[in-house]
C-alpha cells in the first residue's frame, strides 16, 4: 500500500482517516487546525492511500500533549488500522515506518498509551507488545505506558505524578479533552447542550495549549470524564451513553 505524509501543502486536500466529510465539517476543521499548529513541531501523520481509518500519527514526546516524561522518545498519538484494512500487514507498516522514522531522527525509542487489554480510545496492547513494546509505567485505573526502546539502556519513559491517581476538585461532570481528536468536535458540545437541557451539572474543560495537556490530571488528554472528582472514563461518549451514565451515577 503507498502511504501519504501529511504535510503543510496537502493538508487541505487530504482526508485525516477518522474524519472523511469535507473541510466544511467541524470535526475535519477542529484537527486539522491543531494539525497545522503542530507540523512544525515534528507531528508526522502517516496514512494509506485508502478511503478508511489506516494512519499513524506521532511527534516528539518533548511537544506530545500527554503527561508524560518521555525526553528523546517519540510518542505516538493515535495508532489505527480498521474494518477490512485489517489483517493485511497495514498496521507492520505503518508501524515499522514509524521506527524507521524515529530511528534516523536519533530518537531514543516510541511511546504510546495503552491499557492491560484493548480499550476503546487506546492503542491495542496485544499487537504493540508482540511488536516488542514493554510496560514502562502505569496509571490509575488501567492506563499502561508501553514503549519500544532502541537501546537498551534507554530510561524509560514515565507518567507525571499527578496522571499516576487522576482526580479533580469539582462537582458533577468534568471533561477534560484536546482537539488532537475529531471526534471531540462533535460530541462535547452535544453532550454540553444534554447535560445542561437535563439540569446535570457539566463543565468541559478545553486543553488548549500542550504545556495544559502535559499537565492535566489523568493520562488520556484527548478526553477524560470525571464524576464528582473521580476518573470515569477516556471513551468519547455519544449523548445516550452519556444520560445512561448519568443516570446510573445519579442512582449511586
Amino acid at each position: 500500500m503507498e502511504l501519504i505524509q501529511i504535510t503543510e501543502e496537502n493538508l487541505e486536500r487530504e482526508h485525516i482517516c477518522c474524519a472523511i466529510s469535507n473541510n466544511k465539517d467541524c470535526q475535519v476543521k477542529s484537527k486539522k487546525a491543531w494539525l497545522a499548529e503542530r507540523l512544525a513541531e515534528g507531528l508526522v501523520f502517516l496514512k494509506g492511500n485508502v478511503r478508511g481509518k489506516c494512519f499513524i500519527e506521532y511527534i516528539p514526546a518533548e511537544y506530545a500533549w500527554a503527561p508524560v516524561t518521555a525526553a528523546g522518545y517519540m510518542y505516538i498519538n493515535c495508532f489505527w488500522v480498521s474494518g477490512q484494512l485489517k489483517g493485511q500487514g497495514n498496521s507492520n507498516l505503518l508501524l515499522d515506518s514509524c521506527i524507521r522514522d524515529s530511528r534516523e531522527k536519533g530518537k531514543l525509542g516510541l511511546a504510546v498509551l495503552s491499557s492491560p487489554k484493548k480499550m476503546p480510545f487506546l492503542s491495542d496492547p496485544g499487537y504493540l507488545k508482540h511488536r516488542g513494546f514493554r510496560v514502562a509505567d502505569t496509571a490509575e485505573p488501567y492506563f499502561e505506558l508501553l514503549y519500544l526502546p532502541f537501546v537498551e539502556d534507554a530510561p524509560a519513559p514515565l507518567f507525571r505524578e499527578q496522571a499516576r491517581r487522576p482526580q479533580t476538585q469539582g462537582c458533577g461532570f468534568e471533561l477534560y479533552y484536546t482537539c488532537q481528536c475529531p471526534f471531540t468536535a462533535k460530541y462535547v458540545p452535544l453532550v454540553q447542550e444534554a447535560a445542561h437541557d437535563m439540569g446535570i451539572p457539566f463543565r468541559s474543560i478545553l486543553l488548549d495549549r500542550c504545556e495544559a495537556a502535559q499537565n492535566a490530571p489523568c493520562a488520556a488528554t484527548s478526553y477524560s470524564m470525571f464524576y464528582d472528582g473521580k476518573f470515569i472514563t477516556n471513551e468519547i461518549l455519544s449523548v445516550k451513553k452519556f444520560l445512561a451514565l448519568a443516570e446510573k451515577l445519579a442512582g449511586g
